[in-house]
């Protein structure tokens, strides 16, 4: 059972890394690029929908909604450009994981900014 788990698991970011390649290839149409950008950030985002420290439904969304994007997604792509992407994740998958601080940045800097708004929201309500 958890032999199975973890070959799922490496399954789902085998293709998420296929999006991520993907995202990048102009033979994906404009709509697909869009929906693809939103399943890859939420997918590599550390910040979930329903937090995971929450009692099973913590992990609902990373069992229900990222498999369910993913699965949009590839059919979005046009089969040629999915083969094409897959041999890129595949290779990157045997590199190591690409660290890219900008974008992580960009993903921090998002959330505090939501964060001091919601904060100066709840002042104003309270004073």
């Amino acid at each position: 059972m958890l032999k199975k788990l973890k070959l799922w698991a490496k399954k789902l970011k085998r293709q998420v890394f296929t999006l991520y390649f993907a995202c990048k290839d102009e033979r994906v149409p404009l709509y697909a690029k869009v929906f693809i950008v939103c399943v890859v950030a939420y997918a590599f985002s550390p910040i979930d929908l329903i937090p995971d420290f929450i009692p099973i439904l913590g992990y609902l969304d990373d069992v229900i909604l990222i498999p369910l994007g993913i699965y949009i997604s590839l059919k979005l792509i046009p089969d040629n450009v999915i083969a094409d992407c897959e041999m890129k994740a595949e290779e990157m998958m045997k590199q190591g994981k690409p660290k890219n601080w900008i974008v992580g940045s960009l993903i921090l800097l998002i959330w505090l900014v939501i964060f001091i708004w919601v904060f100066f929201k709840v002042y104003q309500l309270i004073s």
